[in-house]
This record gives structure tokens, C-alpha cells and sequence, in this order.
């Protein structure tokens, strides 16, 4: 798979009914962060993706908080889905002992991949990577493409200056306010996951 297709994105049935949410992808990092709490967090995400029967759809490592996010949903018995292009198992960083481990080319088939087996996103602390994917699945909505829900999960105030900025680009008539809208808020694993539920 090389391309975006819509007809994978959108969650809605064939009646036009929103499906239920099974699969949530996690955008995070390969890293750790500098504080322990953000390793906290993603272990508790991932304990509550698989005891709330959640599949997890992620980026495929072994590292960071992606290791942590699937470790912890892996322990609690959950469906992990990891997706990472050869270069980085290449390098060493896959995580093999997931439920399924699909291995891509490119950087796009694997945000195109993670995209199509997701029903909803939530975005945890990360750099660069993280906040493309963030951005490019925000923008397929934006553009109509698709419709499933985008929660940052933040307790830490990491997102803080990134939420600034998204409100100031809405205060300076750059994105409109269902555009705004696309990208919610969490605080917490709970509010977290009736944001994505809800939608």
C-alpha cells in the first residue's frame, strides 16, 4: 500500500452510521522524555487500551514510549498492532513479540497503514515524527477525507504551547473552528477515551 485511500479512513458504515471505535493508533515517541511521567502515561493508556478491549495500533518499536504503551497492552493480554518501515528494523528498535508487526518501506505506507487499521488517534508527548502524524491525519480531516477522532493526552503540559498556537491560528483566521475542532484535549487516560468514543 503506497496511497492514502479515503475509503479506508472514513469509519462511517455503509448506512452512513458511525462504526465503533475497536482500534486506537498511538502517535509517541521513540524516546522517553526527560521525565519518568510520560512513561507513566503511556503505560497506563496502554493498560487501559487492552482492558477496555481496545486494539492498539502503533509505530513498531521497542523504544521510548512506544515501548512503554505496548508493553503495557501487550501485559494486560491486548491486541498490538505495530508498523515500521524496514530502515528502523534495520536498526534494531522493531518490537517482535506483538500481536501482529507490519513492515513497510517507506515512512508514508507505514502512516498510511497505521491510518487504515485505526479507528480513532490519541497522541502522546513525542518530536518531530510524532507531530507529523499528528498533523497529517488532522488534516485528511480537515480535507474531508476521512472522519475519526484526535485526542492529544496530555497531563504533563507538554502540549500546552501546541494548543496555543492552534488557538492563535484560529484567532488569526487560519483555520476555522471546525478545523480547531478536529484536534481535542485530554488530561487523563478516562477522558481521554470518552473523547474518542464519543465522536
Amino acid at each position: 500500500m503506497t496511497d492514502f485511500d479515503p475509503a479506508d479512513a472514513n469509519p462511517a458504515g455503509p448506512d452512513g452510521t458511525r462504526r465503533a471505535i475497536r482500534r486506537i493508533c498511538v502517535f509517541c515517541g521513540s524516546t522517553p522524555g526527560r521525565r519518568a511521567e510520560y512513561q507513566t502515561l503511556a503505560e497506563e493508556l496502554g493498560t487501559r487500551l487492552a482492558t477496555d478491549g481496545f486494539g492498539l495500533v502503533y509505530g513498531g518499536a521497542h523504544v521510548g514510549t512506544m515501548g512503554a504503551v505496548s508493553g503495557a497492552a501487550l501485559a494486560r493480554g491486548g491486541e498490538v498492532i505495530g508498523v515500521i518501515p524496514q530502515s528502523l528494523v534495520d536498526r534494531e528498535v522493531a518490537r517482535h513479540d506483538v500481536t501482529e508487526l507490519h513492515v513497510v518501506d517507506t515512512m508514508h505506507e507505514r502512516k498510511a497503514l497505521m491510518n487504515q487499521l485505526s479507528d480513532a488517534f490519541i497522541v502522546l508527548a513525542g518530536g518531530l515524527g510524532t507531530f507529523e502524524e499528528l498533523f497529517e491525519v488532522a488534516t485528511w480531516s480537515h480535507l474531508g477525507l476521512q472522519s475519526k477522532p484526535v485526542v492529544l493526552l496530555d497531563r504533563s503540559g507538554y502540549f500546552d504551547p501546541l494548543v496555543t498556537m492552534l488557538d492563535h491560528a484560529l484567532a488569526e483566521g487560519f483555520l476555522k473552528p471546525a478545523s480547531r475542532a478536529l484536534i481535542q484535549y485530554a488530561t487523563d487516560v478516562d477522558q481521554a477515551l470518552k473523547l474518542v468514543s464519543s465522536r
